[in-house]
């Protein structure tokens, strides 16, 4: 299968998803050589990206990074089993998604106190959601929130919420897994302790690890708190520290790929530039939908410019299946939805993407709807 995209993508369909995404081709190159774990040029090269990590997060020298192999999960994991309290404290979870679901069932499996606050996935979180629970409970003194929501493709307004749990004296843990590399983020500026995000979101790496970014005190602290061998934040970090290595098997070739994709960031004029162009792609792709009858979920103030969530029409020959299939025939991925109430389908806007890629994305569905007869565009669910 052929396809006619730029960028290193002739053979591949382009990833029109919130992660993984499309890579450029200096990414794709790196990952060609092979790398010894434990050599003086690999540990450096580990050393230079947590410090480029640290500066993109605004961080002073109050604040290190760990990585951690595996997913955005694996971190979140990490980060929750390591520094959510285990008695007597308890974590608040604020939820308007899946992934804020996803922390709370990480709570519960690890047997961890929480509360959880859970909204529509269409509801940009709010301090009014939760700071007076906050006041009416001083044993929450952890507040775990999502910035990016990519179940629906909506971001919180991270700056108004971080205020009122720092002016409340609590911790402050942040899932920036979509939004950290592109969207406006400063840990010191907006109190926040904890950040986790992946290599393969804004920053545009591929997959393999993930990261936790955080206070060295809270590090410190940590120390015996997780559950886990392989997940343990303080002793991956420590171990990090002291020798400069991984305590297992490192993704090699996901580290090189990342060292070139932070250089590449930096090269395109750093995380307001990315924006830019993640907005651009955003605007160029709801323009275009929705001209066709397509119904966004969110309104242009709700949404980032991550993914876009658009309603299933309801027309009876619209098969999400079907169209997704004819649509990676033309050369893009795109995901099923995943809100809980309503049918939907996603199309990420960022990756190795340009305002072209979305005019021909916006054709591409145009050529599929008349292919499946589908008239009708208003959505399935009301």
């Amino acid at each position: 299968m052929q396809f006619n995209g730029p960028d290193g993508q002739e053979d591949m369909p382009y990833l029109l998803t919130p992660g993984p995404v499309t890579t450029s081709r200096g990414v794709k190159v790196a990952m060609l050589a092979d790398w010894g774990s434990r050599d003086g040029e690999f540990t450096s090269l580990v050393k230079k990206i947590r410090r480029e990590l640290l500066r993109l997060a605004g961080c002073n020298d109050n604040y290190d990074c760990v990585i951690m192999q595996g997913s955005g999960t694996f971190a979140m994991e990490a980060a929750l089993g390591s520094l959510a309290p285990r008695k007597r404290k308890k974590t608040l979870v604020l939820a308007n998604g899946a992934y804020g679901e996803r922390a709370a069932k990480i709570l519960e499996k690890l047997d961890r106190p929480f509360e959880r606050i859970s909204l529509s996935d269409t509801t940009p979180l709010q301090p009014s959601h939760f700071t007076h629970v906050l006041d009416a409970d001083s044993s929450l003194t952890h507040v775990w929130l999502v910035h990016c929501e990519t179940t629906s493709g909506i971001v919180n307004p991270l700056g108004d919420l971080a205020r009122e749990v720092k002016s409340r004296g609590r911790l402050l843990m942040v899932d920036a897994m979509s939004s950290f590399g592109a969207l406006d983020i400063n840990m010191p500026r907006d109190g926040i302790d904890v950040l986790i995000s992946s290599a393969n979101k804004c920053i545009e790496g591929v997959p393999g690890f993930s990261f936790v970014i955080l206070k060295k005190d809270l590090l410190v602290a940590c120390e015996g708190n997780s559950h886990s061998i392989v997940m343990d934040l303080f002793e991956q970090w420590r171990t990090m520290e002291e020798t400069g290595q991984f305590r297992f098997t490192p993704p090699t070739h996901a580290l090189v790929a990342f060292q070139q994709a932070l250089m590449e960031l930096e090269e395109e004029g750093g995380p307001s530039a990315r924006l830019k162009r993640y907005k651009h792609n955003a605007d160029t792709l709801i323009s275009g939908l929705t001209k066709l009858g397509l119904v966004p979920l969110l309104t242009a103030t709700e949404v980032s410019p991550v993914v876009q969530t658009f309603m299933t029409p309801r027309d009876a020959n619209f098969v999400f299946s079907d169209f997704a299939a004819r649509v990676h025939k033309r050369g893009f991925v795109i995901y099923p939805g995943k809100l809980t109430l309503s049918s939907s389908f996603r199309i990420g806007t960022i990756g190795q993407l340009t305002g072209d890629v979305m005019d021909r994305v916006v054709t591409a569905v145009r050529e599929v709807l008349n292919e499946m007869n589908v008239r009708d565009m208003m959505p399935r669910d009301l």
